[in-house]
């Protein structure tokens, strides 16, 4: 069992904090970043996430409440791709009489958090909240900057997932699994040591697997790996911390059309793209054993049903568990919904590189922010 200490996130101001919200007008900073397709919304969870607080402070009196977002990589100029006018219809029928501003990041200033950039968004303010956890780990104006001129607190959903993930390293369940998938280990290095202190078992799945696999003296033929990265694999292998690797892989051949299984080693010219069924059942009694499960990070390349198998039974898995379940956003919660799982989780964070940079650091720089602003000053 890990024997680190537990690492305590430090909590946020809440919305009962700030001041009488009756007559005041409030800026909220959203994450209503959601996937468009010729600018119609394929997945409104993002939006109606901040329903609870857009709807707290309407029913407190405010008397104007202004959301501001990104949305997309506009590069600091203005991108009709990008353009809000989708999310503006979607948030006027959720909650009406909400105002929404333009893409933050049509302003260059945003990212750079440019304090003259601050004073526009704060301008005629008296209340900042920040809902929008998925976009915290940045130091962007919109995240960093309010705080330090208007009272502030964090809204419903961010102040939820500190609460969850926070739990989640102060005081898990044991045996605690996180089961880790996605493309490259480079992505996801840091939080592997930093849960490799915490958890029970680490379990590594995806892309990523194929640079443990190498570290390992495996071949892999073309699969995806990270040359610079196979020493650090072989370290956290050579840790004496428990981490589990698959045990066969369903591999492309390179003709593009024949699908095989095979072992850890992969047949030069193919390409490995999902966990192999010996390896989801494996995963799988270890999901079932545990008590506190954290997911991130898709088995394989689930958007094509060849290589879906793998990301399914762990999904699966984690949704039978019978421990508190965590999955943390991006791939993982789009494979959740997919397979039409999601209401069998305990939570569904919407913040993926947010709730892993907590997760590693016990931080994040919205966080910092909130607990020193105005009101803690």
């Amino acid at each position: 069992m890990a024997s680190s200490p537990p690492v305590v996130v430090r909590p946020v101001p809440q919305l009962e904090d700030l001041p009488d919200p009756a007559g005041k007008r409030v800026l909220v900073r959203a994450d209503f970043n959601v996937p468009l397709a010729d600018g119609v919304i394929e997945d409104d969870r993002r939006i109606r996430a901040a329903v609870p607080t857009l709807t707290w402070l309407l029913d407190k009196g405010a008397a104007e409440v202004t959301v501001c977002s990104h949305l997309g990589r506009p590069k600091g100029k203005p991108d009709p791709r990008y353009s809000m006018d989708p999310v503006r219809r979607r948030l006027e029928e959720l909650v009406p009489g909400v105002k929404l501003t333009e893409n933050l990041r049509f302003d260059p200033r945003e990212e750079a958090n440019d304090p003259t950039f601050v004073d526009e968004l704060v301008a005629g303010q008296d209340l900042y909240v920040n809902d929008a956890f998925g976009s915290s780990h940045r130091a962007h104006a919109s995240i960093v900057g309010p705080p330090t001129r208007l009272p502030a607190a964090a809204g419903r959903l961010l102040a939820r997932e500190v609460e969850v993930l926070g739990g989640l390293l102060d005081r898990p369940g044991r045996p605690f699994a996180a089961i880790l998938g996605g493309a490259k280990v480079s992505d996801k290095l840091g939080v592997i040591r930093a849960l490799l202190e915490r958890v029970d078992v680490v379990v590594v799945g995806g892309g990523m697997c194929f640079t443990f696999l190498v570290a390992l003296g495996h071949q892999v033929g073309e699969s995806l790996v990270e040359p610079d990265q196979v020493e650090a694999c072989r370290q956290l292998l050579d840790s004496g911390r428990r981490i589990m690797l698959p045990t066969d892989i369903v591999a492309l051949a390179p003709d593009g059309e024949e699908v095989r299984q095979v072992g850890r080693t992969v047949p030069s010219g193919w390409k490995g793209l999902d966990i192999g069924p010996g390896s989801a059942a494996e995963f799988s009694d270890e999901i079932a054993n545990a008590r506190t499960v954290l997911w991130n990070g898709p088995m394989g390349m689930f958007e094509d049903d060849r290589f879906a198998a793998g990301t399914r039974t762990v999904a699966e898995a984690v949704a039978d568990c019978r421990g508190f379940t965590v999955v943390g956003g991006g791939d993982s919660a789009a494979a959740i919904d997919r397979f039409d799982l999601a209401d069998r989780v305990d939570f569904v964070s919407t913040g993926g590189g947010a709730s892993l940079e907590l997760i590693e650091k016990g931080d994040l720089p919205g966080l910092v922010a909130l607990r020193r602003g105005a009101m803690g000053a």
